[in-house]
Formats: structure tokens, C-alpha cells, sequence
């Protein structure tokens, strides 16, 4: 058998009773290392299980898939993904291929940020379309999911935006070179990603007077920094579990100390924001009963405050 299993969002300890009788009854294990990090180490999973985990590398997973299959038509494998371990396509990839050999497969689910999201407050079916943000360089600025981003805005919907995150990546160089040398790991903090989505709705819609091309008409902004409500989502389902709300304009004048370690997310706010949300997700709000989120919440989205 192939087990894809969850090991949810925190340690070793996250993992289902299913998942873990499974994970003992496997004689391969393997442990998929780049959509997503466990907030312990490897040697504790080790510990925790009492078997040795291999890593799996993207490399691994995507060129060498079947040597990961290899026997699990005659013995348990275990493939073990952080979070939800359908959250990525690759790992459908594998169970498709398992599926083309005659492999019996079973997948084992487990919390990931999609879920964990609630704690914001925010109610899960009033999210839109999720998109990722990846770490700019001076040449190169992808801003396809800024479009998505605005769709979910005009209808009113959360957004949530999943943080760059760079493991065994090899610089342009190294690459040209055919060197097996890679970067150290990077992990977007919001930040950063608060700085490139201010520098994207600039440029897009000519908010800083800077970023404004002679000759070009311009848009009115549906993501205005000072009219629109943000989270950011760092470490969830954690025991140092951290959420900051406000505005745009607020949050982008935070330090990357203010967020601490990774791992982080960001959620835009949308219009159709339910008062009993507001009221939640207040309690994060930067300078607390004082913060831009209140007025900004009544004056901007017409949400009046619940009364309890």
C-alpha cells in the first residue's frame, strides 16, 4: 500500500492516530520537503515514529517518482506531506502514477492552512480564489495573481495569500553552470509581501505618484492602502500561533520582527465582511480599540460593531 499522509501544521505530534498506525506499519518512509515546512525537526519525526524518514527533495519527487513507488504493490510506503497532503499537485501526480502501476494507494488527511485559516475569524466559505506571491527581483515581477486578487474584490471575498517559500533553489548562475550549489532557505515574511503587493496596486493603478508612466490612463484602485483591511497569519496551528490585523497601510509599516519566524500567510479582506468576523478579527487589530481597523471596518465596508 501508498499512503500520502498529512502531518498537519505544528510538530511531530500533529499527525492523526490513523496516520501514525499507518506511518508504523510502513517499511519506507518518505518525507516531501519543499511546498511546506513542520515546525520541528526531521529527527523528531524520526524519534516519534521509531523508523528512519527519508527527505524527499522536489528533485526527487518529480524525476525520480517511481523509485519512491518502488514495492508498494508488495509493502507499505508512507509519503508524508506538512498539512493537507492533497494541497499541491504533485502529489496527485504521484497517486495518479501509483494508480497506473496497479499500486493500491490510500490518502490520510490532516489540517493545513486552508482550514486553519478560520482562526482568523473569517468565515471559509466567503474566501475566493487563493493565490500565491513569490519573492520579486529587480527583473522580474510576475503580477498575474494581481488579477485574480482584484476578481475576488470586486465580488467581495476574502483572499488568501500564500507566502514564497525557497528551498534548495540555485541561483541563475549555478544553474547556467550546471552546479548542484543551492541558496539557503528563504521564507517570504509578510513584510516583504505586504511591500510587493502595495508596489504591484502602485503600479497597476498609479498610486505612487513615482510608479506613474506619462501618457497612461489609469484605473481606479479597488485595493486602496488605507481603506483596506488585512491579516497577517504567521506559525498557525502553533503554540507561538500569531494573527495582526489592520490596514493595508498599517501592516506595510510593520518590521519583519513584528511577524517572527515563519511560516506565514496573508489574507486581504473583502467587502462582504459579516459583523460577527469584523468583530473576531478585531481582537488582532493593531493598536486595539484604537487601530484604523474599526473605522475603516464602519466607514469604509458598513460593518457596525456586534454587541455582546
Amino acid at each position: 500500500m501508498f499512503y500520502v499522509i498529512g502531518l498537519g501544521l505544528s510538530d511531530e505530534k500533529d499527525i492523526t492516530v490513523k496516520g501514525l498506525e499507518a506511518v508504523k506499519r510502513c517499511e519506507r518512509i518518505y518525507l516531501e520537503s519543499y511546498t511546506s515546512i513542520l515546525m520541528c525537526d526531521k529527527e523528531k519525526l524520526e524519534a516519534f515514529y521509531g523508523k528512519p524518514v527519508i527527505t524527499a527533495t522536489r528533485e526527487m519527487v518529480e524525476l525520480e517518482a517511481d523509485e519512491i513507488l518502488k514495492d508498494s504493490d508488495k509493502i507499505d510506503v508512507a509519503f508524508l506531506v506538512v498539512g493537507d497532503p492533497l494541497g499541491a499537485t504533485t502529489h496527485t501526480d504521484l497517486l495518479l502514477r501509483a494508480r497506473s502501476l496497479n499500486i493500491p494507494s490510500q490518502v490520510i488527511h490532516n489540517a493545513s492552512i486552508l482550514t486553519a485559516l478560520g482562526s482568523t475569524g473569517l468565515q471559509m466559505y466567503s474566501f475566493g480564489q487563493t493565490l500565491s506571491l513569490v519573492f520579486y527581483t529587480e527583473t522580474w515581477r510576475p503580477d498575474s495573481w494581481f488579477d485574480k486578487l482584484e476578481e475576488n474584490l470586486k465580488i467581495g471575498v476574502h483572499t488568501l495569500i500564500l507566502l514564497d517559500i525557497k528551498v534548495r533553489e540555485q541561483s541563475e548562475e549555478n544553474m547556467a553552470r550546471g552546479r548542484l550549489i543551492y541558496e539557503p532557505p528563504r521564507y517570504m515574511n509578510p513584510a516583504t509581501g505586504f511591500s510587493q503587493i502595495l508596489l504591484t496596486e502602485s503600479l497597476r493603478h498609479g498610486t505612487n505618484p513615482e510608479d506613474r508612466e506619462e501618457g497612461v490612463e489609469y484605473k481606479e484602485s479597488l485595493l486602496k492602502p488605507s481603506e483596506t483591511l488585512a491579516i497577517s497569519l504567521s506559525r498557525i496551528g502553533t503554540s507561538t500561533q500569531s494573527l495582526i490585523s489592520g490596514t493595508l497601510e498599517e501592516l506595510s509599516k510593520l518590521s519583519e520582527e513584528d511577524f517572527g519566524e515563519p511560516l506565514h500567510s496573508l489574507v486581504i479582506v473583502g467587502k462582504k465582511l459579516h459583523p460577527l468576523e469584523f468583530e473576531y478579527a478585531g481582537k488582532f487589530a493593531i493598536n486595539g480599540e484604537n487601530g484604523d481597523w474599526w473605522k475603516v471596518g464602519k466607514d469604509v465596508y458598513g460593518v457596525e460593531r456586534e454587541t455582546f
